[in-house]
């Protein structure tokens, strides 16, 4: 076997000139060029590198991938794993980058009259081996790269769907959008808390108006980020209570043991009324009338 793998070392070596535009042309005709993603010259580099490193591989470690010999060839095609992954590459797209070097490949070792049909044969089943561990390999860890990235999106999306607002000094609202699980309940709780702390605020609304279903689960959730927020020396308010939501709520026996109104401007009357202000309606001035309403202190 060592002689063998010999001959394909001296195959792909004096044959880059014939293999790498095989190569390239057959990702390019899989569309690896049409989402724009990637220019070809870089492809050109990326695939020149690759054979570069596979024929080293192939000197050192034969055809087992297993081989340390393979180290540097694996970094290179996890560095381009995770780089296509970012870019929105499909597994299919990145797989193509490995698997479609087969034919060129076989056709290099069918060129080569010097083989016997017998040697010919074992040695493309060795390089056929060889590639589908290269391949499997990367797409084990472009799928890891992908999850990833859609794990941190997750995170920034729960961030950034769980804003605090102020609405007025020592009142804040927590408009709540979609389904509230364990882990966006502890960002949840995060940027209140963080907020509270920030704001000295004495009143926090948390309006469910946009969160689907409330099960007990739920209800859980939302009980442990009022009791969070009274910690830190705020009550809390639950806004949005639809019917659809009570009825279900009186069914499954859930009880939030905290005050709760049907809509925002509800909760935010009775924020201001604790707060030691009420909202009027200001009088019609000589230039012209002014119809907004006002928050103001108590007894002025």
């Amino acid at each position: 076997m060592a002689a063998n793998t010999g001959t394909v070392v001296e195959l792909v070596g004096s044959n880059e000139q014939t293999i790498l535009p095989e190569w390239v042309d057959l990702q390019k005709k899989a569309g690896s060029l049409q989402t724009g993603r990637i220019s070809e010259g870089e492809l050109l580099s990326q695939s020149r590198e690759f054979l570069h490193l596979l024929r080293d591989g192939l000197a050192k470690g034969g055809t087992d991938a297993s081989n340390p010999a393979y180290g540097p060839a694996k970094q290179f095609l996890a560095d381009i794993s995770r780089s296509r992954a970012l870019q929105g590459f499909s597994p299919g797209e990145t797989a193509t980058f490995i698997f479609s070097l087969k034919q060129p490949l076989f056709n290099t070792l069918n060129r080569n009259t010097a083989l016997s049909p017998a040697q010919a044969s074992e040695l493309t089943w060795s390089v056929t081996l060889l590639l589908d561990d290269l391949g499997i390999f990367t797409l084990e860890v472009f799928q890891k790269s992908r999850e990833e990235v859609i794990v941190r999106q997750q995170r920034e999306i729960a961030e950034l769907s769980t804003p605090v607002v102020k609405l007025w000094d020592g009142v804040l609202a927590l408009p709540l959008i979609g389904t509230l699980d364990s882990q966006r309940t502890q960002v949840v709780m995060e940027n209140l808390l963080q907020t509270i702390v920030e704001t000295e605020a004495e009143i926090a609304i948390i309006d469910i108006t946009g969160v689907p279903t409330v099960d007990t689960l739920t209800a859980q959730h939302l009980l442990k980020t009022v009791a969070a927020a009274r910690l830190m020396g705020a009550d809390c308010i639950i806004s949005g209570i639809r019917p659809q939501i009570a009825q279900t709520m009186v069914h499954l026996g859930v009880e939030l043991n905290v005050v709760s109104k049907a809509t925002l401007a509800d909760a935010f009357a009775v924020a201001l009324d604790r707060t030691g202000r009420a909202v009027i309606k200001l009088r019609k001035t000589a230039v012209g009338s002014d119809k907004n309403l006002k928050p103001v202190e108590k007894g002025l």
